[in-house]
């Protein structure tokens, strides 16, 4: 027999309909991206207030890799700072203006981060 298809259809969002009969949409491997070494990244670090309420947060975008490799990361730059936030949408949000403290420990990390325009 055939593999069981999911009929979740979150895990379908942004798919395009396709009338062709060998279109077969692959779950298990949607967003398999291995994670660049440290320095080939071109990570952005800015300073970001919308949507917050007026709180700040400083954002680190540009990361390419796995959702488990960016929340690593992430927990690392809470740690250092040592303030909280969170990983989501592909991007690293910590509490306050804490963008030369990410920058240094990035660089440190060898990793490429510049300040850039939020």
């Amino acid at each position: 027999m055939g593999r069981k298809k999911s009929n979740d259809w979150k895990k379908r969002d942004g798919v395009v309909y396709s009338t062709a009969d060998n279109f077969d949409f692959d779950l298990e491997n949607d967003g398999d991206e291995t994670t660049l070494p440290p320095k080939q990244q071109n990570l952005k670090v800015m300073l970001d207030k919308k949507s917050r309420g007026g709180k700040q947060v400083t954002l680190v975008a540009g990361f390419i890799g796995q959702e488990e490799d960016l929340k690593s990361l992430g927990k690392e730059l809470k740690a250092k700072c040592g303030v909280g936030g969170n990983t989501k949408d592909g991007e690293i949000l910590i509490q306050g203006d804490q963008r030369d403290k990410v920058i240094d420990y990035l660089i440190g990390m060898g990793y490429k981060a510049k300040k850039s325009g939020g």
